[in-house]
Parts: structure tokens; sequence; C-alpha cells
């Protein structure tokens, strides 16, 4: 029988989660720029009784995400890809969200498209903040940012006066959405699927971070005022992850998926009342 591949992308919080819901049974390849996070990661995982390898990866280098696509290729048949790594606005510059978060996340769609199985399914984290900024990019730009070859993404004119790290944060992650809708065809050409996940404010070690940092009171409010009126776990996040990859989810594809706790909801019902107002 041929072994049955997932490939995680980032050893973060979320990253570690969809390992826990949907590593078992399978071989799972994981990837992350830390090479300690890694090792401490499978030494657990191993202890645990997962079947884990890993392997270094800068998601900015196309040579090393290829290299990891080949090696998960060679492991066996790639039926699932998670792509959780990200840098937040108060742990990047800008240049650095650019590189990781709008380039990085274009290159592991091109490169594991290549090695998808059919029937397969990829599943990329966005963020909440794509619809938080998502009126503010211009249609052409979107259209830009969506279909503009990867190795020519960070040159769109758009983002070269962007200095503020949570708009450009904004920016890369409605990006991430509208390239995981154009990279929809080609998966379906492999007879895969390919989503994103757009998370609100999670419990992970960045998470904690951006409640910790200047737009931290903003956020609390948000979350005081969504639906929920809470802060998100990685298992929220890795359980709508688990729904995508699976059988239940094979008429989805080129979708994101809000996981906010009604954060903006709560958002745009109250603006849409200020102009009805």
């Amino acid at each position: 029988m041929a072994t049955d591949v997932l490939v995680i992308v980032g050893m973060g919080g979320m990253g570690q989660a969809v390992l826990r819901r949907s590593g078992a049974g399978r071989k799972v390849l994981l990837a992350d720029f830390d090479e300690s996070l890694l090792e401490t990661v499978v030494s657990t995982a191993l202890g645990d009784g997962y079947d884990v390898v890993s392997q270094r990866v800068d998601v900015s280098s196309r040579d090393s995400v290829a290299a990891l696509a080949a090696t998960a290729a060679e492991l066996g048949t790639v039926t699932g890809v998670v792509h959780t790594a990200g840098l937040s606005p108060v742990q990047a510059p800008v240049e650095a969200i650019w590189k990781v978060d709008l380039f990085g996340t274009a290159v592991v769609l091109d490169e594991f498209q290549k090695v998808i199985a059919p029937g397969g399914s990829g599943v990329f984290i966005s963020s909440m903040s794509a619809y938080m900024v998502g009126g503010q990019i211009p249609a052409d730009v979107l259209a830009s940012l969506a279909a503009v070859p990867t190795d020519d993404l960070l040159l769109v004119p758009f983002l070269a006066g962007i200095d503020n790290p949570g708009y450009a944060y904004g920016i890369a992650k409605r990006a991430n959405q509208v390239r995981v809708q154009a990279a929809s065809l080609a998966w379906g050409a492999r007879g895969a699927r390919v989503n994103s996940i757009s998370p609100g404010v999670i419990s992970t070690p960045m998470g904690q971070q951006e409640l910790a940092g200047e737009s931290g009171a903003q956020m609390r409010a948000m979350i005081e005022g969504s639906g929920t009126k809470r802060v998100g776990t990685p298992a929220d996040i890795a359980n709508a992850a688990a729904f995508l990859l699976g059988h239940d989810a094979s008429f989805l594809t080129g979708m994101d998926l809000l996981v906010d706790g009604g954060v903006v909801a709560a958002v745009d019902t109250a603006q849409r009342a200020r102009v009805a107002g």
C-alpha cells in the first residue's frame, strides 16, 4: 500500500494542533524554519506514537520549498498539505512579512501543486485581517496579487509604498485568499482541492504576542463584541483544517473559511448600523 503523506509547514500552535488532529495513521512531514523547534516537536510526536519526519524549510526560498515538496513525494502519496507558517505584525517588519506571508505562501502553493495527489487537499492559513483591509485594496491591485507570477509578486507597485506592518499583514493575507482561489484551478487539474482558513484571535504564542502588543486592547474589544466572546484555540483551527482535508469537504475548493468566533460579523454589523444611522 502507498504511504499516505500529510505535510505540515509551520510548527507553531496551529501546526502542532493539526498534527494532533489529523496526523494519526499517516506519515507526517513536519517543516519549519526553526530547527530547534522542529526537534522538540518531532521528539514529542514520536513519543506520542505519530509517524513523523522533519525537514527545515525557508518558505521565502523557492529552492527550499521545492526540496521540501520533493521529500514529501519521495515519502509516499501526498494527500494533504497544511501551511501555517507566517509572521505577525509584532514579530517582523514589512519586508519580512512580504517575504514570508505573501511570497512564501505563493511558493508553497506553486511547489505543492506539482506533487499533490489526486483526491488530495491543501489548506492555507490566512487571517481575519484580510477581511478588515479587503475593501482598501483597489480591484486592479487585487487582480495582480491573484494572478501575477509568483516570482514577480513582490514587484507589484502597490506594495512599495506600504510601511505599516499591520496593514502589510492584512494585504498579504488577503492576497493568500485570492491566490488560493486562482490556484484551485491548477490543483483541480490534478484532481485535488485547495482552500484557505482565516483564523480570528487564536491563543497561540503568536496570538498572545498580538494581544500584548499595541493593538491588544482593540483586539480584546472586538472579541468582547463578537458572538462567541472568546479567544479561539489552536484546536478550533485544527478541526476546521481536518474538515477541509477530508472527504466531507470534497465539493469545496478555492474558498476561504472564516473561523473567528464571529468577530468580522460583529464589526461588519456595527459598520452597517453606523451607515444606516
